[in-house]
C-alpha cells in the first residue's frame, strides 16, 4: 500500500480523531481559562499529571471509570493552584505556569519511580475497551472519549454565550473592573473557570494514558502547547479551537504514517505539527486587535 493510500484511509481518519482528543481537551481548559482572563500555559502540566493519576489509580482498582476520574480530579486540582497563584497570590500567570509544567515534569517521573520502580514508564493498564465488535468507524464515532469531547465543547460553547455564569466569565476576561463594578465576583469566576479548565484539561490526559494503556515519561510530547496555539488561533472560541486541534492532530497522524512509508528521516516528519503550529500563529499575529484576545486578560480589578 503506497503513502497516499495510507493517507486517505479510514484507519488514517479513526486514528486522526482519537489523536485529536488531547489535543481538543486541553485546549477547552484553555479556552475557559483564559476567556475569563486568567492565562493558562500549565496545560501540558495538566495533561501530564492527570495521564499519570488516571493510570495509577485504575491500576490500583482495576476500574477505567476510577482512573478517568482520577485523571479529571488531578486536572481540576492543578487548576485551582494555578488560578490561586494568580488570582490569590497575584503571582504573574507566565510564571506560574512555566513554574507548575517544570515541577509536574519532574514530580511525574520521580512518582513514577516511587511507585513502580521506573522513570520511563508504569505497568501496562487496560484503559477503555468498547466495541471491540463493531467496525473501524463505529468504534471511533462512539468511542466514550470522543463522544464526552463533543459533548464538552457543545457545553462549553453554549455556557459562554447562553448562561449567566458564562456572560460574568466572559465579563471578567473583557474587564474584570467593570464586572467587580456590577457585583461580579472577578475572583471566585476565575478561581472556578480555571478549575474547571483544569477538569476538561485533564479529561484529555486520561484520554491520553488510555489510549497507550500506560503512562510514560514527558509522553504529552508538547500537545498542551500545541492546544494553546490552537486557543489563540481559534480566537479564544471553543467550536474553531476543536477545529484547529483536529488540523494539528492531522498533521500529528500524517508524521507517524510517513515514517514508516519513506526514507526520509522521521525527524523531519516528527516536526510538522510543531511548524504548522509556528506557521499558524505567525497568520495570527498579524491580525489586527490582538487575534480576539479578551481585552482584560492577565489583568486584575483595580
Amino acid at each position: 500500500m503506497s503513502a497516499l493510500d495510507v493517507i486517505v484511509s479510514g484507519t488514517m481518519l479513526a486514528q486522526t480523531v482519537r489523536m485529536t482528543i488531547p489535543y481538543a481537551c486541553a485546549s477547552l481548559g484553555g479556552v475557559l481559562s483564559e476567556r475569563s482572563g486568567v492565562v493558562n500555559i500549565a496545560l501540558e502540566g495538566i495533561l501530564l499529571a492527570s495521564a499519570l493519576a488516571a493510570v495509577a489509580v485504575q491500576g490500583v482498582t482495576g476500574s477505567a471509570v476510577a482512573g478517568l476520574l482520577a485523571g479529571v480530579v488531578a486536572g481540576a486540582l492543578v487548576g485551582l493552584v494555578h488560578a490561586a497563584l494568580v488570582v490569590r497570590g497575584r503571582v504573574d500567570a507566565i510564571v506560574s505556569g512555566l513554574a507548575l509544567n517544570l515541577a509536574l515534569g519532574g514530580g511525574t517521573r520521580f512518582v513514577l519511580r516511587a511507585l513502580y520502580g521506573s522513570s520511563s514508564n508504569s505497568p501496562s493498564v487496560r484503559g477503555v475497551r468498547f466495541g471491540e465488535g463493531l467496525g473501524l468507524f463505529a468504534r471511533t464515532a462512539l468511542d466514550p472519549f470522543v463522544l464526552s469531547t463533543l459533548a464538552v465543547a457543545a457545553l462549553c460553547a453554549w455556557g459562554l454565550a447562553r448562561t449567566r455564569f458564562g456572560l460574568r466569565l466572559r465579563a471578567c476576561g473583557e474587564d474584570p473592573s467593570a464586572a467587580q463594578a456590577v457585583g461580579v465576583d472577578v475572583a471566585r469566576t476565575r478561581l472556578v473557570a480555571v478549575t474547571l479548565g483544569g477538569a476538561v484539561c485533564g479529561l484529555g490526559g486520561a484520554a491520553l494514558a488510555f489510549e497507550l494503556h500506560q503512562f510514560q515519561a514527558g509522553m504529552t510530547g508538547g500537545r498542551g502547547f500545541i492546544a494553546l496555539a490552537a486557543v489563540i488561533v481559534a480566537g479564544w472560541r471553543p467550536w474553531p479551537a476543536v477545529g484547529a486541534c483536529l488540523a494539528f492532530a492531522a498533521l500529528d497522524a500524517l508524521q507517524i504514517v510517513l515514517q514508516n512509508q519513506t526514507r526520509v528521516p522521521a525527524q523531519i516528519f516528527a516536526v510538522l505539527p510543531f511548524v504548522a503550529t509556528l506557521l499558524a500563529l505567525a497568520v495570527v499575529s498579524r491580525r489586527s486587535a490582538g487575534g480576539g484576545a479578551p481585552a482584560g486578560i492577565g489583568k486584575h480589578p483595580a
